[in-house]
């Protein structure tokens, strides 16, 4: 938002009158062009989109009754990772040719795009400047651009649909029947969104808790998020218990646990708290360093988000302080977090964008200038990698830095976001209970959405 400002003020004056006459067709002419041009790029980079490959592998596999984890797909002789309800939701992928899939990947991807600038809108409010639909398009074309999103592109991943199933149930209306279980599903496909029912599960019981003290039923909207979206998780493994009962016995009982499995995990890809201390020791098992420093970042990763998400009214935007950094904090614990998985870097910039609006100040426009070059400047590769010999695990503190950037940035935001909910909560006003969906607002406010 920051960078639509800065750029209509940079316009002439006859092409600025033009753009706020009609923002939304200038920016669906913006979004074009950035995503024709987008996919020229993508042509000329040769990409592969191999784990779409691999995806459709598995598909066939679940139709032809073959073991999931004993697969070995494309020239790469690529591994299943996925729980085996991924395998049933990939058997569609097999009815097509892969020209054909790959084609429909990308215009699929390219419209997941757009719907995860619009509901990182809904999380953090309106803006106040364009239009809606304006502001989605025009992000949307920036949003391409950066390095997790343009490398799910590349291998043809998953990521964006993953992100936008829990983004959609985190910005539903309150009491929405169905909300939680898009995280649920999310969970079957990937497993690392389960944290968010876990997050959910905790602020619903500190709320339960304070609603106890008060005489009060201890049911809360928390609660039943986390309790719809548990159930929609139990039915993904379930269905796939009466369905492929081997493969999801060995997935939930071996492969679940096998670290090595996606790959080398001092990676550059692996951008995670395992990865970046496989780098720093040199060692491809840092051992107990990590159990102690993922136990470290769940734990002030939750508390925050907890914490934020029950502030109401004492954090503006906590609702959306909470979901980033639970999302953060599953990419940082997670055993294995490539570089695409980090899709979150929409949502993240945009809240941070939000915040520098907000307060004017100039130190935020610089931390969210600077949290988007990071992510667009594609500089977790600029370090050796990808040789036989295994360069990340001779890489010097420089190396180290740009290697481990996103995990960096992710610390960052979960310290700064500790601190500004712990003056929220010392210094607020007083809170609005069970804070869950969309943002509060009076029915008369442009801001306002209907559930």
């Amino acid at each position: 938002m920051i960078t639509l400002r800065t750029t209509l003020a940079s316009l002439p004056g006859t092409a600025r009158a033009a753009v706020l006459r009609r923002p939304t067709l200038c920016a669906a002419v913006l979004c074009l062009l950035s995503f024709t041009g987008f996919l020229i790029a993508q042509r000329a980079a040769q990409v592969s989109m191999v784990d779409l490959l691999v995806y459709r592998a598995e598909g066939m596999a679940v139709r032809s009754g073959e073991d999931l984890y004993d697969l070995r797909a494309t020239v790469y002789d690529l591994p299943n990772t996925y729980p085996p309800f991924a395998g049933l939701v990939f058997t569609p992928l097999t009815l097509v040719d892969v020209g054909t899939l790959k084609t429909l990947a990308t215009a699929a991807n390219l419209g997941l795009v757009a719907v995860l600038v619009h509901l990182a809108l809904r999380l953090v409010g309106r803006p106040h400047t364009v239009s809606r639909p304006a502001a989605v398009l025009a992000l949307s074309a920036l949003a391409v651009w950066c390095e997790p999103v343009w490398t799910t592109f590349r291998w043809g991943q998953i990521n964006l649909l993953v992100t936008v199933l829990v983004l959609w149930d985190l910005t539903r209306r309150k009491g929405h029947r169905w909300a939680g279980a898009g995280m649920g599903i999310a969970a079957g496909i990937k497993v690392t969104p389960a944290l968010f029912v876990v997050f959910l599960a905790l602020a619903g019981l500190v709320e339960a808790g304070r609603r106890i003290r008060a005489g009060r039923s201890p049911w809360n909207e928390h609660l039943r998020r986390a309790a719809v979206g548990t159930a929609a998780f139990v039915a993904t493994v379930a269905s796939t218990a009466v369905l492929l009962p081997q493969d999801t016995r060995r997935f939930w009982t071996e492969i679940l646990m096998a670290t090595d499995r996606p790959g080398f995990v001092e990676g550059t890809g692996n951008q995670n708290l395992l990865g970046v201390l496989a780098r720093a020791l040199h060692t491809p098992d840092p051992g107990p360093w990590w159990a102690v420093a993922a136990a470290l970042v769940a734990g002030a990763g939750l508390a925050t988000a907890v914490a934020a998400q029950l502030a109401g009214d004492r954090l503006p935007n906590g609702r959306a302080w909470a979901a980033v950094v639970c999302a953060v904090t599953a990419l940082m614990v997670s055993p294995v977090s490539w570089s695409h998985h980090w899709v979150w870097a929409v949502p993240l910039v945009l809240l941070l964008g939000t915040e520098a609006l907000r307060r004017r100040d100039a130190r935020w426009t610089a931390w969210t200038v600077l949290t988007g070059l990071a992510f667009c400047s594609f500089m977790i590769w600029y370090v050796p990698h990808a040789t036989p010999d295994r360069p990340e695990l001779q890489q010097n503190v420089g190396h180290m830095v740009l290697s481990g950037a996103y995990p960096l940035l992710g610390l960052a935001l979960i310290a700064v976001a500790a601190r500004l909910t712990i003056r929220a909560w010392r210094t607020g006003s007083p809170r609005r209970p069970e804070s869950v969906g969309l943002p509060q607002q009076r029915e008369d406010s442009p801001a306002y959405v209907r559930g």
